[in-house]
């Protein structure tokens, strides 16, 4: 049996549909790999918040993801009934999306970062043995609604070994060379969110 090879026009139009699939949000991705989702905002303030992004088990919480997010213009009129449903501790990803929004992310870095410390928050959350090795993925989290661009947050968030690596997280998520981050600036970066611990 002779296979007829794919028109290139038609070829290109899947691939382009492909493309512009929505990328999962990261609550998204945590209930299709574990089950389910939630949140737990651990510190907040007007400019940072620190959160865990755990599924269960049996009634036991396991972080998959410690996020630490810098809002960057929050005051904004049109988006000030979604970051205020943020604040009162809902997921940023589904809230934006449930009003209308497009979310995208900017990566400005992909890595790892060990973490020794058995008392550190972080090792805790994710019930791990020390030394843990955590994926580590910052972007600009962008909002798009018509031809509007907002950049409502930059976010650091280190992963479970078991939900996202290092790896998983190069093949998700393209680095911006744009934005790219420094060495000083993924210094910086690692200390915002291990000096939580």
């Amino acid at each position: 049996m002779h296979h007829k090879p794919i028109p290139l026009m038609v070829l290109a139009a899947v691939l382009s549909a492909c493309a512009l699939q929505p990328e999962l949000l990261n609550s998204e991705r945590i209930e299709q790999r574990f089950g389910n989702y939630g949140i737990e905002v651990l510190e907040q303030d007007s400019d940072v918040r620190r959160s865990n992004l755990y599924s269960t088990d049996n009634g036991v919480r396991t972080c998959r993801t410690y996020a630490v997010v810098r809002f960057i213009d929050p005051d904004l009129a049109e988006i000030a009934v979604a970051h205020r449903a943020v604040l009162d501790g809902q997921t940023i990803g589904t809230t934006f999306k449930d009003a209308g929004w497009h979310i995208s992310k900017k990566t400005s870095y992909v890595g790892a970062v060990q973490v020794d410390d058995r008392q550190h928050v972080i090792i805790e959350l994710m019930r791990l043995d020390p030394p843990v090795n955590a994926g580590v993925h910052a972007y600009q989290l962008m909002l798009g609604k018509g031809s509007r661009s907002i950049h409502y947050a930059t976010i650091v968030e280190l992963h479970h070994p078991s939900y996202l690596t290092q790896m998983e997280l190069m093949e998700l998520y393209p680095l911006d060379t744009t934005i790219e981050l420094d060495s000083d600036e993924v210094d910086t970066l690692m200390r915002l969110v291990l000096d939580a611990g």
